[in-house]
């Protein structure tokens, strides 16, 4: 599959480069350092674009380069924590905006192509195909119900818009699957459409219950999901989870994969309390947790 050059062309000048800079002090440095770089893409003339969150999470100062070499300092508008998804703004310009598709109107073996930035005005495209449209969950208490599987490495810095040779955005790509197959998943860009007003006027989703929230990262093992690590000063911490306990039920309910775990919890909303029941050490707990808002832990 080879996209028409014109149409890659046509959608480069809306792809830029992103800088963020965190203060040492912030907690999501542990993980993700304090000095990332990422890729977001030009939604509205009026200067928005999106990324995803983890690269531009609790960042003090935001740099955007675009491919003429001109760069802007942006400002964080929203964050979707629910989605991965966050929205940046940089002066009006006259710079170009994307159209936006829909993960709807694409189906499983559809080319696609990656834009990605590698540096201030350094691009990269790569090319594929949509291999999975389905749910997605991951360690960090984090789930879609719906994400986009592509047969790429994505080429460049995270935030990557996935376009269809419509030369639509369909999906921001989020994460590499390097180790498991050249592939990535993208968030489906209609997470932030649908939400569009929201986010713009509140930063948020203000319409939607803040989901709870205890701070740990969590794989699937045979009897339950075990806890392999724990977000300093978070609420599991707090209240003496420990790494290696292996959560077999949540608030008196089975959990026997992630998803069923995250199912769990989300039916509890931030400041609930939540009881986790856990084999530890051979021997069966019950630990108390009062969830948090990982929007407020963050901020």
């Amino acid at each position: 599959m080879d996209a028409p050059p014109e149409l890659v062309n046509g959608v480069l000048p809306a792809v830029v480069s992103i800088e963020a800079s965190i203060g040492p002090d912030h907690p999501s440095t542990m993980v993700l350092g304090e000095e990332r770089m990422g890729t977001g893409v030009i939604v509205d003339t009026g200067g928005y674009l999106l990324t995803v969150n983890y690269v531009v999470l609790g960042a003090k100062h935001i740099g955007v380069g675009v491919p003429d070499g001109r760069r802007f300092q942006a400002h964080l508008v929203a964050q979707d924590f629910n989605s991965g998804l966050a929205v940046l703004k940089i002066p009006p310009q006259d710079l170009p905006a994307v159209r936006l598709g829909s993960s709807m109107d694409i189906l499983l073996g559809q080319p696609v192509f990656l834009a990605a930035a590698t540096g201030i005005v350094e691009r990269r495209v790569a090319e594929g195909f949509v291999s999975y449209l389905g749910e997605f969950d991951t360690h960090w208490e984090y789930m879609l119900d719906k994400a986009v599987g592509v047969t790429i490495q994505n080429p460049g810095f995270g935030g990557a818009p996935l376009f269809d040779l419509a030369g639509r955005v369909v999906g921001i790509a989020s994460f590499n699957l390097a180790e498991v197959a050249r592939a990535t998943v993208a968030i489906p860009v209609e997470l932030y459409q649908l939400n569009r007003t929201e986010l713009l006027e509140f930063g948020r989703v203000v319409s939607r219950p803040v989901r709870a929230w205890i701070g740990a990262f969590l794989q699937p093992v045979e009897q339950g999901v075990m806890v392999v690590g724990l977000v300093a000063g978070g609420p599991a911490e707090g209240a003496g989870i420990r790494e290696g306990d292996v959560i077999v039920a949540v608030n008196f309910c089975t959990v026997e994969t992630r998803r069923d775990f995250y199912e769990e919890l989300w039916k509890k909303r931030a400041n609930d309390k939540v009881v986790l029941k856990i084999l530890r050490e051979e021997q069966v707990i019950a630990s108390e947790v009062v969830s948090g808002s990982r929007e407020e832990f963050y901020k």
